[in-house]
């Protein structure tokens, strides 16, 4: 870019150079910026943070003063009584057993069908494409009724899925949306590489496994974070599954425990609840904004 058309950008913009020596214009948008920095961190954080406090906080004081920060006290033992008398800690762990299986039955059949579609490219793989697009379309409530009489009676086995947590498991892998996202991004892969690979003698697992999956820890990051957040979210199907009260998660059971159990305590226990997204998505952050992902195969 030359000089002038440097010239030219700067004298279109909003703010000139000749604006930005002004100490108004500098004081009026550092203060604007600081605003709208303060609006979102309030809007983003603030419901999170009032829970947080709300946790520990006894039950008249969030009535009475419900912005008010601890004016009677800290009530720690909201967190013990949600834990151990609520038996959330059951329920927690339920809903974590749910989560890490639900993310291994995604994420495994997402690379491997991406994988397949993207890469291996079968004669048929537009056709399959077309298919799970297809099902995009389909409201996943129509599906209930055949997915659940599918899990009361599987076929080919004897034997009911339900109160068993493969019933939660088994649909969750089969999700189009994230095979589609998943080959969509290897679509955009270096064909070079897997030219390369080929050519040194590679098959379809070498390929898969020292080519492909270093190449899409971002993508692979998308759909862990998508994984573990519907399935800590999701309530109807793990409600018609899984009748047993000792082996549901937090979504079926906090709305059940709710009118018999003390508010401050009840806060704790959606308080716990929130703890593992929050976590999830800041183990995934940096793979899950991160443009780039060919490190791994290039190295190899």
């Amino acid at each position: 870019m030359t000089d002038v058309a440097v010239e030219r950008s700067v004298d279109q913009a909003v703010i000139t150079a000749a604006d930005w020596r002004r100490p108004r214009v500098r004081l009026g948008v550092g203060a604007a910026q600081v605003v709208l920095l303060g609006g979102l961190v309030v809007l983003g954080l603030g419901p999170l943070l009032w829970l947080a406090k709300s946790a520990v906080t006894p039950t008249p004081d969030t009535l009475q003063q419900p912005m008010a920060l601890f004016p009677h006290g800290i009530a720690w033992g909201n967190l013990r009584q949600a834990w151990f008398d609520v038996r959330v800690g059951r329920y927690f762990w339920n809903t974590v057993v749910l989560a890490i299986g639900a993310w291994a039955a995604q994420l495994f059949v997402a690379t491997t069908a991406g994988f397949a579609l993207s890469v291996l490219r079968p004669r048929y793989a537009k056709l399959i494409t077309g298919l799970l697009l297809g099902t995009l379309f389909v409201p996943a409530v129509v599906l209930l009724v055949p997915l659940y009489i599918e899990i009361v009676h599987p076929p080919l086995i004897n034997h009911s899925f339900i109160d068993s947590y493969w019933a939660v498991w088994l649909p969750a892998g089969a999700s189009a949306f994230n095979v589609v996202l998943v080959k969509r991004f290897m679509d955009n892969l270096p064909r070079e590489i897997f030219d390369a690979a080929r050519v040194d003698g590679a098959g379809a697992f070498r390929l898969f496994f020292s080519v492909a999956l270093p190449m899409s820890r971002p993508i692979l990051g998308v759909v862990s974070v998508f994984a573990v957040l519907a399935s800590w979210k999701d309530f109807l199907w793990p409600l018609l599954v899984l009748t047993n009260p000792d082996e549901q998660p937090l979504s079926v059971r906090l709305p059940s425990i709710q009118a018999q159990t003390d508010l401050g305590v009840f806060l704790a226990a959606l308080f716990i609840a929130t703890l593992v997204p929050i976590a999830a998505f800041l183990i995934f952050q940096r793979t899950f904004l991160r443009g780039s992902g060919l490190g791994g195969a290039i190295k190899g």
